[in-house]
């Protein structure tokens, strides 16, 4: 019985040391294999122009690739952190890469930005 409090325990402990984040995005299907999705199943993306932990996409860029932001209340995990952006505003980011949707995916599952700008964006992949 102990090994079965313990089992749950340590469950409950990976959980909650993702915090918020695991209800916001989760490994999910997509038109080019499994990926990180957003809640709405929309999948999720690194720009490659991004570094150091900093978004290079801004203002029309942005437009185009939605931030995906941190809501109050939020708590980083371990491969999941918060990164402030150009106007103050926290988004998530996988590994320091931020992570971002495109406004071209339609439906859930919908990957039409992998190979984007030359190849400059990548679907996020755990």
């Amino acid at each position: 019985m102990s090994r079965i409090f313990a089992a749950a325990a340590a469950l409950t402990l990976i959980l909650t040391s993702t915090g918020a984040f695991a209800e916001m995005a989760k490994v999910g299907d997509t038109s080019k294999g499994k990926a990180f999705v957003d809640s709405k199943g929309m999948t999720l993306y690194t720009f490659d122009k991004d570094s150091g932990g900093k978004s290079a996409c801004n203002g029309p860029c942005a437009t185009n690739w939605p931030p995906l932001m941190v809501a109050d209340g939020e708590k980083a995990g371990v491969d999941m952190t918060v990164v402030t952006r150009d106007d103050g505003k926290k988004m998530w980011a996988y590994k320091g890469k931020p992570l971002y949707t495109f406004v071209k995916d339609t439906k859930a599952g919908d990957a039409n930005g992998d190979g984007f700008l030359n190849g400059a964006w990548h679907i996020a992949k755990p």
